[in-house]
């Protein structure tokens, strides 16, 4: 008998996950931030630790000790002190209920070996939560295929775990990364499927007891899943609209007992939560995430779907036919249709309006991942819908072909690559980076700041509007550190953050391009690249800044160094009178020399 395509799909996904995890980047070999538990994993970690090695949830005092030995994080975020004096976890527990079963393991085998401590933190914990990740994505992946071939065909179906797999950020988050809440997420969204498919066809108080074990779940590890019920409620809803809501509110009231049992069950394992909160505060409910919130009223569709910092199409563009696709699930299965749509939108939506749109260190959107196995069901509708037509299946074939590339060679720039720089990907950077494996150079990374390439012909009718070594200027700050040229340089510490602008009459039209240019040394560098000292070229107004470009010195410069640094800026066609230079520390502390300061103008050759 033949293997059906879309089991061999499913065996190349495993395939590839696997290999990612145990050969490309596995993570528990890593230290500090980048090993299993380090960042947010951390966060949502900590109650296990806490609660079952030290015995100390309320006041977790082994933070310092984990803090120096293992770094999992720069400094201790994954608590705050609460009023009443206790440590408040940041994260809800939902994550720390999934991670249970192998942090269970490593702790008896940490517990019965001398090689490692029982600390949490040693390798047995960091190896069983990485490869405790990519079991529940194998879990996913396997009850997705047979959702999906409940309507589709196994060809189709086959298709559309490759393209999930291969094609979308779910392989960085369904392997290397697959610690993350999205990965559990994604497994309980397609064991919530299966239970509705087969609670829509009989009745069960044990089914109705899963459901509402797995939308708790969902809501425990992250609070806005509580949307998840609505899959449930909304599935096999049937247009028009009106007809639809009768029809489903008859079904509610028929099946009310078993509802109130899902309900309940939901709440019981929401009130876990309730329950810490009480415990280590006095109060029931406590907002964790203090001054992160939502915009609810302006959220950010557009940076979360196109923005080159973490757009969802822009990093997984194969996800665009899954968008396309609803328009053929409404002509395949009218029924599914309607739910899916809504539970979309309203989904997007919430992801959208977090206030950190970026998520973080997020490779594109990490927040939709979850949602993949409801968006498999429009890509799956479109994929089934491009193999009937001759021309298009090659077509779409070969755009997904490219796509898939796209995606893997992203995931392959963040670990070993390098040309990925998380927060801080922008238009002319990541067009300039696209598809090359050659390392970043210094023209290159300048994009990661200005936005906008530089010059790289040889200049003309070069003019020196410009120069200030600061011999003369007796108002810079001192350094204890030897001046770069003559006897003074100007220097910027703690206290001091910025010099003066240092500016001229020039006005639109008198040459096509400025260089800033200025000479630096630390002795020791900031590595947090937001607090890094900025080269300013800026472009006046009458009293406005028209325009202000810069390049972050500390991307160049490395302890101890002495080194020049310039950058140029096309001359914008708006309106200015004045062009000037200056530099600003950037809210760093670290003193660092400034010498040599130029602008210059000239125009192309």
């Amino acid at each position: 008998m033949q293997t059906p395509k879309s089991l061999l799909s499913l065996f190349l996904c495993w395939a590839i996950l696997f290999s990612a995890l145990f050969f490309y980047f596995p993570r528990w070999k890593n230290h500090y931030a980048e090993a299993t538990i380090g960042w947010d994993v951390t966060g949502y970690y900590y109650y296990l630790p806490a609660l079952f090695i030290y015995k100390d949830i309320k006041q977790v005092h082994f933070k310092d000790q984990i803090l120096q030995q293992y770094r999992p994080t720069n400094d201790f975020q994954q608590a705050f002190l609460h009023p009443s004096g206790n440590y408040v976890m940041k994260y809800s527990l939902g994550q720390a209920v999934l991670y249970s079963p192998f942090f269970l393991i490593a702790h008896t085998w940490a517990s019965l070996s001398d090689a490692h401590p029982a600390d949490g933190f040693s390798f047995p914990y960091q190896f069983m939560l990485a490869v405790g990740g990519l079991l529940v994505a194998f879990l996913g992946l396997l009850v997705l295929r047979r959702v999906l071939l409940r309507f589709f065909s196994d060809l189709a179906t086959g298709i559309t775990l490759i393209l999930l797999v291969y094609g979308t950020n779910y392989l960085e988050y369904g392997s290397i990364t697959g610690s993350m809440t999205h990965n559990y997420l994604f497994t309980l969204y397609a064991l919530l499927l299966a239970l509705t498919i087969n609670f829509y066809e009989k009745q069960t108080y044990l089914k109705a007891v899963g459901i509402g074990l797995l939308v708790g779940l969902a809501a425990l590890v992250r609070p806005t899943e509580i949307i998840s019920a609505l899959i449930p409620l909304l599935w096999s809803f049937n247009l028009p609209l009106k007809s639809g809501l009768l029809e489903k509110w008859q079904f509610v009231k028929n099946k009310f007992r078993y509802l109130a049992v899902a309900v309940i069950v939901t709440g019981l394992v929401g009130s876990l939560q309730l329950i810490y909160w009480k415990y280590v505060s006095g109060d029931w409910f406590v907002y964790s995430y203090q001054e992160e919130g939502f915009s609810w009223l302006r959220p950010h569709i557009w940076n979360c779907l196109f923005s080159y910092r973490a757009g969802w199409l822009m990093y997984a563009p194969i996800m665009v036919f899954s968008l396309i696709g609803f328009s053929q699930l409404s002509k395949q299965h009218r029924t599914l249709f309607p739910g899916l749509l809504a539970f979309s939108l309203l989904f997007m939506y919430i992801a959208f309006a977090w206030d950190i749109w970026w998520y973080g260190g997020s490779l594109g959107q990490r927040a939709m991942v979850q949602a993949y196995p409801i968006l498999a069901f429009p890509l799956t509708a479109f994929v089934e819908a491009s193999l009937k037509s001759r021309i298009w299946k090659y077509v779409f074939g070969a755009i997904a072909l490219v796509f898939v590339y796209i995606n893997i060679w992203w995931i392959h720039q963040a670990h070993w690559g390098g040309l990925f720089v998380p927060e801080q990907v922008n238009r002319a950077y990541y067009w300039n980076v696209l598809g090359r494996f050659k390392k970043a150079d210094t023209e290159t990374l300048k994009l990661l700041d200005t936005n906008e390439p530089g010059y790289y012909g040889v200049r003309k009718e070069v003019r020196q509007l410009v120069y200030e070594n600061f011999e003369q200027d007796t108002s810079s700050a001192i350094c204890d550190l030897p001046p770069i040229e003559g006897q003074r340089s100007a220097c910027l510490n703690a206290s001091v953050q910025s010099l003066a602008s240092y500016s001229v009459p020039f006005v639109t039209g008198d040459a096509g391009w400025l260089r800033a240019s200025g000479t630096f040394r630390c002795r020791t560098k900031d590595w947090n690249i937001w607090s890094s000292p900025q080269l300013l070229l800026i472009f006046y107004n009458g009293g406005e800044i028209l325009k202000s470009e810069q390049i972050r010195v500390y991307r160049f410069l490395n302890d101890g160094e002495t080194k020049t640094l310039f950058f140029d800026i096309k001359a914008p066609k708006a309106s200015f009178d004045r062009v000037g230079v200056s530099v600003w520390n950037g809210g760093g502390v670290m003193p660092i020399l400034v010498d040599e300061l130029k602008l210059e103008a000239f125009n192309e050759q």
